[in-house]
């Protein structure tokens, strides 16, 4: 049996060189083979820095090599249908960036791809790794604070004031799958969901857009049933909003902003009980939770476990947030 995958990388993206390049480099059972650019010039400096052996100037380059085993891609948006697809075909297994996709029907056309091509396609929400959000979700499910009520969660930052006036970035181009909802959203409605263990049945939502159409300020709500509430935040416009609480009938769990991205430094939370306003806080040692993301995803490659969080799951939350679009376009109560 194989002790280890060959990675490539489809794009330049400032995540890939600032945490998932490094991670596949730490990792125990993987190895970095090879980077693909657009603009090669522009990565040769990423390429010689990390001691990548190949540098492809075209997507297709790096899917016709035959020792890549599998492919992280974090390209905009909308090209992540296009090009999981053309890997899965290619043979590649792919762990794709957040959102998976544009809309529920993208991410399942990209499934079925998947299951056709006899590959594993997963959406790279890094968190869910993490020693602490693992150690919250165990209280959660122990009951440690209850049944759970309600979850609140924050993911808003400022987008800095030139790029927010010129609007050159996918994240403000709707044709490019851009707005704070896919952006950011996507984590808080993730996290409702996984605390929850449940489905919302309906949401709702209140929007402020971009001259360009993008949603870049937005609140929404989901129901998962009687007595069961979520409420998330997403936003390219304000000041750092990084966290979530979980809130029970007998406690709570309140998380500092770095919630979803708390790198490698000790990451710590709040335990409150049902009437205590500060409650005790507890540490957990620092991790890197791309590193763990990637070694997950090669060990199902390798076929020493399943994977922890497959493309169904992925759909379930781009129906939430395709629900919640709606919601912020129409005004009114959407069903999922």
């Amino acid at each position: 049996m194989e002790s280890e995958i060959q990675w490539g990388i489809m794009g330049n993206a400032t995540i890939a060189r600032k945490c998932v390049i490094g991670a596949i480099q730490k990792s125990r059972n993987g190895r970095l083979r090879a980077l693909a650019s657009r603009s090669p010039d522009t990565a040769r400096d990423v390429v010689t820095r990390h001691g990548i052996p190949e540098l492809y100037g075209s997507y297709q380059a790096l899917l016709d090599d035959s020792a890549v085993t599998a492919v992280y891609l974090p390209l905009p948006n909308h090209l992540h249908r296009p090009w999981t697809e053309k890997a899965l075909a290619a043979g590649k297994h792919v762990l794709c960036e957040k959102p998976l996709a544009c809309s529920a029907q993208e991410a399942e056309a990209m499934a079925a791809a998947a299951r056709q091509a006899d590959r594993l396609l997963m959406e790279a929400f890094m968190y869910r790794f993490h020693p602490r959000s693992r150690r919250i979700k165990q209280m959660v499910e122990q009951g440690e604070i209850g049944a759970t009520r309600l979850v609140r969660a924050a993911f808003c930052y400022h987008m800095g004031g030139d790029v927010l006036q010129n609007g050159v970035t996918s994240r403000l181009q709707t044709e490019m799958g851009g707005g704070a909802l896919l952006d950011v959203g996507c984590y808080g409605v993730s996290v409702a969901r996984w605390l929850m263990n449940a489905e919302p049945m309906r949401v709702q939502a209140q929007a402020s857009c971009h001259p360009s159409g993008a949603d870049w300020h937005l609140v929404g709500s989901l129901y998962f049933g009687p007595r069961r509430l979520a409420v998330v935040e997403a936003s390219f416009i304000t000041a750092l909003q990084q966290t979530y609480s979980v809130v029970g009938d007998r406690g709570a769990i309140d998380l500092p902003h770095d919630a979803f991205i708390p790198w490698e430094k000790d990451a710590g939370f709040v335990l409150r009980g049902r009437d205590e306003e500060t409650g005790i806080r507890q540490q957990i040692a620092g991790a890197d939770q791309y590193q763990l993301m990637v070694e997950h995803f090669a060990d199902a490659v390798l076929g020493r476990s399943a994977l922890a969080y497959p493309p169904e799951e992925s759909i379930a939350n781009m129906r939430v947030l395709d629900a919640l679009s709606r919601a912020a376009r129409s005004g009114r109560c959407e069903t999922v």
